[in-house]
């Protein structure tokens, strides 16, 4: 390979993961089953606005702050259902454990196409692998539900490292972690500032995982955006 890559490192949601279907929807059939009607629109609506407020106040999931990352999850999950009017504490007490438990599961994430045969071609041309992701400690269990854990070397989340992307110094624990030079290296992710620049600001190779259509956005190199995760293969093997 032209870049002599050693090690690649890869965001985890909406790069190779993804949401089966929005939150409020999920957050909504399992009030239905604990016997609460609440619109998922609604829900929607309430989780961006408390999620947003909860990482302000509390960023990387509380991490410093004395809060679990568990705990983290519990108010914000409670807080958009009190925020679309849901007054039952007992049942939104057992909702929000159970969806806790719920979205470390492949019940709610699925693989994105191209994502499983590109990360084995990439181990077959003897890269070392590792996830950098802004996700609390189930990311673990996530990868392995989803059958893509066996892939990587290292999976360093935010809340382990203690800092959150685009912190130079989560990409510094990575490199240290897969053994590698910051030019060794490339990172491959879907969002600009925190995958993209932030990589390259700590001196590594990185790609830009953008759908066609989805350009608006600052510049990037054609060479450096994947359309698709399959494009990968042809950027890295030149």
């Amino acid at each position: 390979a032209m870049l002599r890559l050693r090690l690649l490192t890869w965001d985890v949601k909406d790069t190779l993961l993804r949401l089966r279907q929005p939150v409020g929807q999920s957050y909504a059939a399992e009030a239905r089953a604990h016997g609460l009607q609440v619109q998922p629109e609604a829900l929607g609506r309430a989780f961006r606005e408390v999620y947003g407020a909860q990482s302000r106040r509390f960023p990387n999931y509380g991490h410093g702050q004395g809060l679990s990352s568990r705990q983290w999850w519990l108010d914000v999950v409670k807080q958009s259902f009190r925020l679309s009017g849901v007054r039952d504490e007992a049942a939104l007490t057992k909702v929000a454990e159970k969806l806790y438990r719920d979205f470390c599961s492949s019940h709610n994430w699925e693989v994105l196409p191209g994502a499983a045969e590109t990360l084995s071609r990439c181990r077959q041309l003897g890269l070392r692998m590792g996830v950098v992701s802004n996700f609390d400690s189930r990311l673990e269990v996530v990868l392995s539900q989803c059958n893509l854990r066996h892939h990587f070397e290292f999976v360093l989340t935010s809340e382990a490292a203690g800092f959150a992307k685009p912190d130079g110094r989560i990409f510094e624990q990575a490199l240290r972690l897969g053994g590698a030079r910051p030019e060794q290296a490339a990172h491959i992710g879907d969002d600009y500032s925190r995958d993209y620049r932030a990589a390259r600001a700590a001196g590594m190779h990185s790609f830009l995982l953008r759908a066609a259509g989805q350009d608006e956005g600052p510049e990037v190199p054609p060479e450096h955006v994947l359309p698709t995760l399959s494009h990968l293969l042809a950027r890295i093997e030149k």
